[in-house]
């Protein structure tokens, strides 16, 4: 949790961003999240009213300050969306939250913010809202959340063999064996961004940019260096200028024994975004 205060303080320290840069969000209305999620299942969570299974399937023991907190997350990514929708990139140094399903939390996941972010956009009138989950999870809960809607495509690239072990299905899936590097996780990027974009034709691209892929992983099973996943970022990003689109993205995962790594990781991402947009 630690990552968060430090990844804000590090962009300031390099001279990524000012402080006049960012933008601190409220808690993101009633109205803004039952676009997608339900109700029922928003009351329950307000109220504190989910069963021990419930309660962990979402990985959080309960309280007032966990719910206020996910919600100015979920405001927090949906402002990014407008500002992304404007053809700019705009960056929240938490959420990514992709494994929260409609009615159901699950795996620390409570609300999914890329979702919210992508029904706010649709209400104000866009069309074709890809979403790129390059964490090292597959995103179940947003592939779940998105597949009756063709206005939203989702992509996932993910490790074959990581969590979740039964894998939703996204409008595509790219699964990559334990060990994959940069070499070859770069490649298969590349082919797939190309065939998404030239066949969708997105009007914004909303980013979940996981660290976890990182060869220092606990969690991930990949093995990207540093490097590798600076140009996974820039990769994106290059697709999205030349599109001529903005970008919306969420931090996503990060589980490197030490901390710095994972500061270093995300870090690397405001970077690219910057180097892209200046």
């Amino acid at each position: 949790m630690e990552k968060y205060d430090l990844l804000k303080d590090q962009l300031i320290h390099e001279g990524l961003i000012e402080v006049s840069d960012i933008i601190v969000p409220t808690v993101i209305s009633e109205e803004a999240i039952l676009r997608c999620h339900n109700g029922e299942y928003l009351q329950k969570l307000q109220e504190g009213r989910l069963s021990r299974n419930e309660e962990r399937q979402s990985g959080f023991p309960w309280s007032l300050s966990l719910i206020k907190r996910e919600r100015i997350i979920m405001e927090g990514t949906r402002l990014c969306g407008r500002i992304a929708a404007k053809g700019h990139v705009a960056m929240n140094i938490a959420g990514g939250t992709h494994h929260a399903h409609a009615a159901h939390a699950e795996g620390f996941c409570l609300l999914n913010d890329l979702v919210i972010a992508a029904h706010d956009l649709l209400a104000l009138g866009l069309e074709r809202i890809l979403i790129v989950d390059l964490d090292v999870h597959q995103g179940n809960g947003t592939a779940r959340m998105t597949e009756d809607d063709p206005r939203v495509f989702s992509f996932s690239m993910h490790g074959a063999s990581n969590y979740p072990l039964r894998k939703a299905q996204s409008n595509l899936d790219v699964a990559l064996p334990d060990g994959t590097g940069d070499g070859v996780y770069l490649h298969r990027l590349a082919q797939s961004l190309d065939e998404v974009m030239s066949h969708f034709l997105p009007e914004v691209v909303l980013y979940q940019c996981g660290v976890d892929v990182l060869d220092s992983d606990r969690l991930g099973h990949l093995s990207l260096t540093l490097d590798g996943c600076a140009r996974r970022d820039k990769m994106v990003f290059d697709a999205c200028r030349t599109a001529d689109i903005g970008i919306l993205c969420a931090m996503g995962g990060g589980y490197s024994e030490n901390v710095s790594t994972i500061v270093r990781a995300h870090t690397n991402t405001f970077r690219m975004a910057r180097d892209c947009w200046t």
